[in-house]
């Protein structure tokens, strides 16, 4: 997967970051503390240097992205992702994920019933905890088995897989 580029672009959640290569979107930054955070995750994830301008693909999945964090509903499931060099473990996981519709949520052990890995909700759980994908990869919609937050590995943590889950209808217990 060779990173082609990456662009910045506001949210109501705040500055986001997308790269893409020229099989799909390759990283989604949900919003870190400042801006130039939130860039220079992109960066370090990506390898790349400064942001450029997105081919009219990429730009439809900004627009997806933005609609989704303003609270509307559009399906993620369709932009385009390039998962070449991720682990054919947690490729599966990701696309047993993308499959989880909005308002819905599963367990980490559900998902790994799904992919026919019935023992390994823990490595699903590793395998979500290091999506390049937020959003796209929903593993916002996967919670422990009590049925409570489990992780969340982006920056605000759990605050925002919680908000992320009310975008969606979605109130989680409390705990």
């Amino acid at each position: 997967m060779k990173n082609t580029g990456y662009t910045m672009f506001e949210t109501a959640l705040g500055m986001c970051a997308l790269a893409w290569s020229d099989h799909g979107v390759t990283h989604v930054q949900l919003p870190e503390e400042t801006n130039r955070d939130t860039e220079e995750r992109i960066m370090e994830s990506t390898g790349l240097s400064a942001p450029t301008q997105p081919p009219p693909s990429v730009r439809q999945a900004i627009e997806r992205i933005a609609r989704y964090l303003a609270g509307n509903s559009p399906d993620l499931s369709v932009i385009p992702i390039d998962t070449q060099e991720i682990p054919p473990f947690t490729a599966s996981v990701y696309e047993a994920a993308r499959k989880i519709p909005p308002g819905s949520t599963l367990t980490y052990g559900e998902l790994a019933r799904r992919i026919g890995k019935p023992r390994s909700a823990r490595a699903v759980g590793q395998a979500l905890a290091r999506n390049p994908l937020a959003l796209i990869v929903p593993c916002h919609r996967v919670l422990a088995s009590d049925g409570r937050a489990g992780g969340f590995s982006a920056y605000g943590g759990l605050e925002i897989k919680a908000r992320l889950l009310e975008i969606e209808g979605i109130q989680l217990q409390p705990g």
